[in-house]
């Protein structure tokens, strides 16, 4: 450690047990002042109570709260979203998405208070180390980076409740919380404890927001959905902001027991693991939007929209947010959304979204060419020449295989 090359540290804090220990552990390895910065990017209100007075009682000299619930669901969720990203067929991508502003919030905390150094609470296990220090070295390079669970020697819960016994910092935590939760407007994570056996079925204590679908409502209930340009922007005809339409989605999502999966995946660093996530409003929005894609994109444009939606997940995932490469997919997926307008409505039952009604006035699906019935714009022996076009490169292979 070069710890006289750094006098104050920007902490990415958030009042739990890690960065509530890093705090001291800081003051004491690096003999720095220490800046604490909370993100509200949706989580609990209740995490946020009292959440600068735990942090000056750890030992920092200043705590931000910056609110940044409305820029990233517009900024970052909604233009992820556009694209149809999904990471490994399944996951919305709830954590991915929100630590680039975090980071960013961060960074530019950092610059404003002079600070030479940030600091984050990742465990050198997961994917939120690459994503916190890839958007630090895409924005401000010049500054030092220290991550404390690669360096300290403290590798358990127990651990950390022992060290912050021995200064007298008091906390919340305990040895009973046993999940390890990531929550934020989109989405919250659960991983740990009983979950950590793939052969372990989740249990109750898996699941925050959500009602358990065999428990959810007996009548199902439709909610309207309004897209424009491949963004939500009212619900049931009322127009809202990105923050607030998510927000409204996941009261009803949450209801009816939407938005719950339990998945294996692949982590960035190499490792598999498991989770447990809800995201209510989030899957509402997704097929809401897809059944307007379904109205309004040719068949060349959609596939092109799926490509981009599989790389888009994978450039989330992996922290790269600040690079050309999200730039582009973003600014094709804005092109082809250009006439993504509609309305959708969508039916919530027992866990399960479907939208029952759907309508655009950029819809290419015509009654007429598609009826059972009788028409008159459609001449079926054309269908003979084309088909022979199409096939045209089989039939020329196979006649040399005769020959």
């Amino acid at each position: 450690m070069q710890t006289q090359e750094i006098k104050k540290i920007v902490l990415a804090y958030s009042g739990g047990l890690d960065t509530s220990a890093i705090i001291p552990w800081l003051k004491e390895n690096y003999g720095c002042e220490v800046v604490a910065f909370v993100a509200n990017v949706g989580q609990d209100p209740e995490d946020l109570v009292g959440v600068e007075g735990k942090a000056l009682q750890s030992g920092a000299s200043e705590c931000h709260v910056v609110d940044l619930r409305e820029e990233f669901i517009s900024d970052y969720v909604y233009p992820v979203l556009q694209t149809g990203a999904l990471y490994e067929g399944t996951y919305l991508l709830g954590t991915s998405m929100a630590r680039p502003i975090i980071a960013k919030a961060q960074v530019e905390l950092a610059l404003k208070v002079g600070a030479d150094a940030l600091c984050h609470g990742a465990t050198g296990k997961g994917n939120d180390q690459v994503r916190f220090e890839s958007t630090y070295t895409a924005l401000a390079p010049q500054l030092k980076v220290v991550a404390p669970w690669r360096e300290w020697d403290l590798r358990s819960r127990e651990a950390l409740l022992d060290y912050l016994k021995e200064r007298n910092i008091p906390t919340t935590a305990s040895l009973e919380k046993i999940y390890s939760r990531d929550e934020n407007a989109w989405h919250i994570s659960t991983e740990g404890g009983v979950l950590e056996s793939t052969w372990n079925a989740s249990n109750k204590d898996c699941w925050v927001w959500t009602t358990d679908p065999l428990e959810a409502p007996d009548q199902p209930e439709q909610v309207s959905v309004k897209v424009e340009k491949g963004q939500v922007v009212a619900v049931n005809g009322e127009a809202l902001s990105p923050f607030k339409c998510l927000e409204k989605l996941n009261v009803l999502g949450a209801k009816h027991g939407v938005g719950r999966i339990d998945i294996v995946e692949n982590r960035l660093v190499g490792m598999k693991s498991r989770g447990c996530y809800e995201t209510p409003g989030g899957t509402i929005m997704v097929n809401a939007l897809r059944a307007v894609e379904q109205l309004v994109l040719d068949r060349d444009s959609f596939k092109w929209r799926e490509q981009l939606g599989l790389e888009m997940s994978y450039v989330v995932y992996d922290g790269r947010w600040f690079t050309p490469l999200r730039k582009a997919l973003q600014a094709s997926s804005e092109s082809l959304a250009e006439d993504v307008n509609g309305e959708v409505v969508l039916q919530l039952y027992k866990g399960q979204v479907t939208a029952i009604q759907k309508k655009s006035d950029n819809s290419l699906y015509s009654e007429e060419f598609a009826t059972f019935g009788e028409d008159e714009v459609y001449d079926h022996s054309h269908a003979g020449g084309f088909i022979r076009l199409y096939s045209l490169s089989s039939r020329i292979r196979a006649l040399k295989e005769q020959k």
